[in-house]
């Protein structure tokens, strides 16, 4: 099976495995406690955090551990606007229209308790422009939530103009960097980013481990996501994830080698041309300056649905985010940029794996040419895949 998936999870990095299966079997203590091995946990777990705080120019006393970019941005949203540094009558906030879905499902609760929502739309190519958040904000907007690098697109939006105008007008800026970290430069202070969230998958880590950077945490007075004993700055009670941030750390450790060298590859180049040469119709979405690992395509002439199922043993591919891919809707970032339902239908996004190869890419465009021009509604079976197609998950033979 061949994963083009990745931006959903990557797989598990052959470091980041090495990482955990020492860290459970070694480093097994609570990192709260006060003998040697609770010490050399927590030694370990602060470590981590100081990693985290190097990638992105902060303080490690700023970073925070969570479960993931979902409670992140719970946080982000929550634990800001409930604590004491907002003003009651603050109550706008300001997102865009493609965010993660998450974002949506904040904000609806939010909304629920008096709070008014604009939801930016981006431009054709994925972006939210500067201009457009200068014409959203008002005297009461507490808040400003715009992603880095878009899930669905792979497209980057100018978070450090965006930044700049919040400061200018006293206005806290938080950015989801789940697909960003490690993938783009980071800087919180040339972002002028206040808030920003991260995802230990999204470069190789473990599941259910995360983080988020918080601008002057210990001055600001937050409403803690999780009451318990005081662990994370009494922001997020419970026991921490030691063996989980330990791979986290390896993650970030590794990553970039791996990723620089898949960009070597050229891998949405090759995809392209060998489009271009059998002549099959294709669209770009979000336009240039995209992520070298993220491509979303539509395929006018193709019967992407039918090849999708036809060829789910042998092809992970997503229709929209792994959050909305099992949902009949059309993807709400598509149609934020102005695809029709119909558009919207024909198109998937494909994300690299780090070890992708050019015969990885053949057999797709190969199987692409075979669902050209097949009706909506036919069945189609054209056999199996050529053997090279049919390889293990991380795409070797």
């Amino acid at each position: 099976m061949i994963y083009f998936d990745t931006a959903s999870s990557y797989p598990i990095l052959p470091e980041v495995k090495k990482t955990l299966s020492e860290a459970f079997d070694y480093l097994y203590a609570n990192s709260a406690s006060s003998h040697f091995l609770g010490e050399k946990v927590n030694l370990e777990v602060n470590h981590v955090r100081g990693l985290i705080a190097d990638e992105i120019g902060a303080y490690p006393s700023e970073v925070i551990f969570t479960s993931g970019a979902t409670e992140s941005n719970n946080i982000a949203f929550k634990s800001i606007l409930f604590g004491n540094d907002i003003p009651a009558d603050k109550k706008h906030i300001i997102t865009s229209q493609i965010e993660h879905k998450c974002i949506f499902s904040i904000c609806h609760y939010l909304e629920s308790l008096g709070y008014e929502i604009t939801y930016i739309k981006p431009n054709k190519q994925g972006v939210i422009s500067p201009e457009a958040l200068k014409n959203a904000i008002r005297p009461e907007t507490a808040l400003v939530s715009i992603m880095h690098v878009n899930n669905e697109l792979g497209t980057i939006s100018p978070i450090a103009e965006i930044g700049e105008i919040c400061q200018q007008n006293d206005i806290l800026f938080h950015s989801d960097a789940a697909q960003s970290f490690k993938k783009v430069d980071i800087d919180v202070d040339e972002l002028n980013v206040d808030i920003m969230s991260f995802s230990a998958h999204k470069i190789g880590g473990p599941k259910g481990i995360g983080a988020i950077y918080i601008r002057d945490l210990r001055n600001k007075q937050l409403m803690p996501v999780i009451h318990g004993a005081g662990q994370e700055d009494g922001l997020r009670g419970g026991t921490v994830a030691a063996p989980l941030i330990i791979g986290f750390g390896s993650a970030i450790e590794s990553f970039s080698k791996h990723y620089d060298k898949f960009k070597q590859i050229k891998a949405k180049e090759f995809l392209l041309s060998e489009l271009e040469k059998h002549n099959i119709e294709y669209q770009i979405n979000g336009g240039v300056g995209s992520l070298p690992s993220c491509l979303s395509l539509t395929l006018p002439l193709t019967n992407l649905a039918l090849l999708i199922r036809d060829n789910e043993q042998y092809f992970c591919l997503a229709q929209g985010s792994a959050c909305s891919s099992k949902e009949i809707e059309a993807s709400h970032v598509l149609t934020a940029i102005g695809l029709t339902r119909e558009q919207a239908e024909k198109t998937f996004r494909i994300s690299f794996p780090l070890d992708v190869s050019n015969d990885n890419i053949l057999n797709l465009v190969e199987t692409i040419r075979k669902y050209r021009g097949v009706p909506t509604f036919a069945k189609a079976h054209f056999g199996r895949p050529s053997p090279s197609s049919r390889q293990k998950l991380n795409g070797t033979d």
